[in-house]
Order: structure tokens, then C-alpha cells, then sequence
């Protein structure tokens, strides 16, 4: 007769106390989720895609852009490091992670060991949490999977890429053939 073993139910204070070893660790629901350091194509696309949110965001004064390493905690005994991800305008200025109690956008660029994560766990916590738009972006298939709540499949963008927060007059626009030729370092002629 084989004997029952409980699944270890990670917590907040666990996950923090883990040793900075280069590993990325998430929390969701209990589950402890790790993946390894992401590789230069990840990064590239993570940058750029910031750096391109921030003078959007900025302009219209919605909020900050932030990216990862950042342990943001939405639900009680939950950690997320989206790679990208847009805080909504506060009172005062995020200064603790705590602090952060809503997001407008959360973006995460796959990598191949968070394919699963990011495509399941992740979207499936930031719908419930109400995460208005979710991007995974695919450096690889050069796609962005758009996710809001209530979906229950993605909008596939090959193209471009349209996001008006809430009542933004303007929208952010991202011509996702030249991000991707920028990310993958490609000479583009003009």
C-alpha cells in the first residue's frame, strides 16, 4: 500500500527566502514556477518593447512602465515578474512593489522554458485578476498573442499591434515586422 504525500503549497516568505542563482521564481496559487535566465533575444525584445510603451505612456501620463526583475504581488501569497508590465497612475509613485496594486498591461516574451507558464498559469491569473490586455510576444514565430479577460483565445497579430488603454484618446501602435527585425538585429531597407 503506497502512502499519500501532500504537494508542497509554496508561500510568499518561501519563494523569497530562494538564493539568487539566476533563476527567475514565480508564485501562482501555490505553485512555485521557475524558469532559467532568459536568453539575449528575449532581452532585446523586452527592452525594446519597454523603452517604446515608455514614451507612450509617459506622453498620455497613464502610469509607469516597468520591467523585470520586479516582484509584483497582486493577490495575497502570489509572485509575478511580468516582463513588461504597465502600472496605472497613482497618488504617489511606486516606490516598493507592494505598492502596486493593478495593472493596465502585462506582457511576457517567451522564452523556451516559460512557454507553458506564460501561455496557462500566467494568463489564466491575470484574467482572473482583471489584467484588462495580456501580451505574449513570440520573438521566434514573430507574433503577439493579445489576451483579455473573458477570452478564450488569444488575437493572433502578425501585423500590428493597437492598444488604447481605458479612455486614452491616442493608442499605442506597433508595427510588429519592424519590432521584430529590430529584435532579431535585421537590416530593414527604409
Amino acid at each position: 500500500m503506497g502512502m499519500a504525500h501532500a504537494t508542497l503549497r509554496w508561500t510568499t516568505d518561501m519563494v523569497q527566502s530562494l538564493p539568487d542563482d539566476g533563476n527567475r521564481y514565480e508564485l501562482v496559487d501555490g505553485a512555485l514556477l521557475v524558469t532559467p535566465a532568459p536568453v539575449p533575444i528575449h532581452q532585446r525584445a523586452v527592452g525594446l518593447l519597454a523603452r517604446l510603451l515608455t514614451e507612450y505612456v509617459d506622453q498620455l501620463r497613464l502610469g509607469e512602465v516597468f520591467e523585470s526583475p520586479a516582484d509584483v504581488q497582486l493577490e495575497p501569497e502570489t509572485i509575478l515578474q511580468p516582463d513588461v508590465f504597465v502600472v496605472p497612475e497613482m497618488a504617489e509613485p511606486v516606490r516598493r512593489w507592494t505598492d502596486v496594486r493593478a495593472l493596465l498591461l502585462a506582457v511576457e516574451v517567451l522564452s523556451p522554458g516559460s512557454r507553458r507558464h506564460d501561455r496557462i498559469t500566467k494568463r489564466a491569473f491575470y484574467a482572473r485578476v482583471g489584467v484588462p490586455e495580456y501580451w505574449v510576444v513570440d520573438p521566434d514565430e514573430r507574433r503577439v498573442e493579445r489576451w483579455r479577460p473573458g477570452d478564450e483565445r488569444p488575437e493572433a497579430l502578425t501585423e500590428r499591434l493597437t492598444w488604447t488603454p481605458g479612455d486614452a484618446g491616442a493608442p499605442f501602435v506597433l508595427e510588429l515586422p519592424d519590432f521584430f527585425a529590430r529584435v532579431h538585429r535585421e537590416r530593414r531597407e527604409p
